[in-house]
């Protein structure tokens, strides 16, 4: 696909791989708009001359903002980059409202976020759905279980949703990044993490080449060992 002059909302463009997304894909010509949610990241973005959807996708409110955005500016591509972490515990019932939030974010607002814009797409001469998802949804870590269990719902949703717009003029792509430098894994180790700049350049290969995966960066060898062997890749990532 070529992505110069389609018009593209990025969920969760405000920071991170989402941002880095935003600037590339506009430098090759595209209309860009990105939803957020913190006041001082939407202020820059605005500053930088992105067009900002203020709303928190955790919530319906924040879910119908986005559509009726989106339908505004007719996109030709939606790009379902919006996630987080949930602090749970299975020993801590505290945590539930949190682990809540990570499902609505990360499995939830994508899923209502394609339903409500598919007929417009469908209208568009040509068109593609991104759903960011992420190596853990290929095998899952212990520390992570509520992060990796939406990106593994995203990923079968994905899927399912690829087979059920074969024949049409809906593009449907997974982009599955390792772990990267963003906000999100700011308390972990530098050491082995992807920048998001690489991240979001290699997505958007996969998005020109009109690929129906892009495994980003470590995801290569993880898919690899994983075709040969899903106990051993379980094995390997449930300790990561």
């Amino acid at each position: 696909m070529q992505v110069g002059g389609k018009t593209i909302m990025i969920t969760g463009g405000t920071d991170g791989i989402g941002l880095r997304l935003a600037k590339q894909l506009n430098d090759k010509g595209a209309t860009v708009i990105i939803t957020g949610r913190n006041a001082e990241r939407i202020a820059a973005a605005q500053a930088a001359g992105f067009q900002v959807v203020d709303g928190d996708l955790c919530t319906q409110n924040g879910i119908e903002v986005a559509v009726n955005a989106a339908k505004a500016a007719n996109v030709d591509i939606l790009i379902n980059n919006a996630g987080m972490g949930a602090d749970y515990e299975i020993d801590d019932a505290n945590t539930l409202p949190d682990a809540d939030r990570g499902i609505a974010l990360n499995l939830t607002a994508p899923i209502h976020l394609i339903t409500h814009l598919l007929p417009m797409l469908r209208t568009r001469p040509e068109a593609m759905i991104v759903n960011v998802t992420s190596g853990l949804a290929i095998a899952p870590r212990a520390g992570g279980s509520i992060y990796c269990a939406t990106k593994a719902g995203l990923r079968s949703y994905t899927l399912a949703l690829r087979h059920l717009l074969k024949g049409s003029n809906v593009h449907v792509l997974e982009a599955l990044p390792p772990v990267v430098n963003t906000q999100m894994t700011a308390g972990r180790s530098d050491s082995g993490k992807m920048q998001p700049e690489e991240c979001a350049r290699q997505i958007i290969a996969a998005m020109e080449r009109n690929a129906k995966e892009a495994n980003v960066g470590m995801v290569k060898i993880l898919r690899a060992v994983y075709s040969m062997s899903p106990a051993l890749a379980r094995s390997i990532m449930i300790k990561f």
